[in-house]
């Protein structure tokens, strides 16, 4: 006589993980505001129309930004754990794909969480 199957039950996962962006460190999640991934990278460039230009009007050591676009001077808030406060001053020229949640500096692209 076989004995009735028993699965044993997956344990749960007790711990979050945490970015170490948030001590100083470099990021280790790729959620919005944190390190940038390779496909955000391939999905922005499939899609050049969507960036929006806008220009820096505020930063803070917390990794905020106010941005004001060109187009039609509607307010942007993003903030970013991977350093893009340290990569722009207030009047800095940027653009902002809402769409895939990047922001470009220049060459430099941040991945962003939009407010």
């Amino acid at each position: 006589m076989s004995s009735p199957y028993r699965p044993i039950p997956p344990l749960p996962v007790r711990e979050r993980a945490a970015c170490m962006c948030i001590h100083g460190g470099s990021c280790s999640t790729f959620a919005p505001g944190h390190a940038l991934h390779l496909i955000q990278l391939r999905l922005v460039a499939a899609t050049p129309s969507e960036w929006v230009d806008a220009i820096v009007t505020t930063v803070d050591a917390e990794g905020n930004l106010s941005l004001q676009s060109v187009s039609d001077g509607s307010p942007i808030v993003v903030w970013s754990g991977a350093g893009a406060s340290d990569a722009v001053e207030v009047g800095t020229p940027v653009a902002v794909h809402e769409r895939y949640h990047v922001l470009a500096v220049g060459d430099r692209r941040f991945n962003v969480l939009l407010g």
